[in-house]
């Protein structure tokens, strides 16, 4: 008898882009790397783009510093990088230094560090980041930051589409190729259908939050979606294994 409770090959994920890992004050969750391998290895994540909640809540370069010295990524685990929008001014070092150790991926806390839309700190991390080729994790309504990342050729994930934004989103996306967005929050019947049929697949991807929110829910979405074998791949992992 089939184990119903193992995830299909339909539910396996190549590439998360939504993880973290360490303490975070205001929920229950507590999850250290080895609890996170375990978590992520239960529900067939490959690979999961990680970095430490030191750098959100405390500082970003101890943060960025805990990421780098605690991921390998023969583990499968690929850092993340972050700076503090509260201090624009250093962030350019703390990029620099991020792209020296070979970070791709640059992940924003505009909404916990109450930097929100079109900020003159805001506009110039950006700035800074592109000029880097970096790839931004953008959390928050992406209406808000659509229009500063605009325009620029970034490449930008963002991290929290609810469903009700479905439409704004797809309209910037056939504006900007590098536009993505995770599959997390489009919980209606058809939401990633939607994407799928206007933009195609290449703009959504797979990020689930953990160790925030549970991880079957989406993987299912993800396995019933009324799209092809080939999107399904592409937003499993494809689409990220081109920008790593």
């Amino acid at each position: 008898m089939a184990d119903w409770l193992t995830p299909s090959p339909e539910e396996h994920i190549q590439y998360d882009v939504d993880v973290l890992f360490g303490p975070w004050p205001s929920h229950p969750t507590d999850m250290d790397l080895p609890a996170l391998k375990s978590h992520l290895a239960h529900h067939h994540i490959q690979t999961a783009l990680t970095l430490s909640t030191r750098g959100a809540l405390f500082s970003d370069q101890a943060g960025n510093t805990e990421t780098l010295s605690a991921l390998d990524s023969e583990d499968g685990l690929i850092p993340v990088g972050t700076v503090d929008l509260r201090d624009a001014v250093t962030a350019a070092e703390q990029l620099d230094g991020l792209v020296g150790e070979g970070v791709k991926f640059l992940r924003l806390f505009t909404g916990l560090q109450g930097v929100q839309g079109e900020t003159p700190a805001y506009k110039y991390v950006v700035g800074e980041a592109v000029e880097r080729g970096l790839v931004i994790l953008q959390d928050g309504d992406p209406r808000k930051f659509g229009a500063v990342l605009a325009g620029r050729g970034a490449d930008v994930i963002f991290l929290d589409l609810h469903v009700y934004l479905l439409g704004d989103f797809v309209l910037m996306a056939k504006q900007e190729p590098g536009f993505k967005a995770t599959t997390r929050m489009l919980s209606s019947p058809d939401g990633i259908e939607r994407v799928v049929e206007s933009v195609g697949a290449r703009h959504l991807v797979f990020g689930s939050r953990t160790p925030f929110m549970d991880i079957s829910p989406q993987t299912l979405r993800l396995r019933y979606a009324r799209i092809s074998a080939g999107d399904r791949a592409l937003i499993a992992g494809g689409n990220i294994q081109e920008l790593v």
